[in-house]
């Protein structure tokens, strides 16, 4: 059976923990960031658990990791 290739953007954008959750980075946190709260920006910049319904298609997208 030949290897299977990471899909790289996946790689890049989701990481998956030590028990099997896929963690991801917030969107909206490149620019215009004076006109958004510091509460705000605090929350999107902290990691947060993928959506069950789309753990199973990012598992696929990264089969060795």
């Amino acid at each position: 059976m030949p290897k299977l290739k990471t899909h790289s953007g996946t790689a890049k954008r989701f990481k998956i923990t030590g028990s099997g959750k896929v963690v991801m980075r917030k969107a909206c946190k490149r620019h215009l960031l004076t006109a958004k709260s510091a509460a705000k920006k605090m929350s999107m910049g902290r990691p947060v658990l993928v959506d069950p319904t789309k753990v199973k298609q990012i598992k696929l997208l990264m089969p060795y990791n």
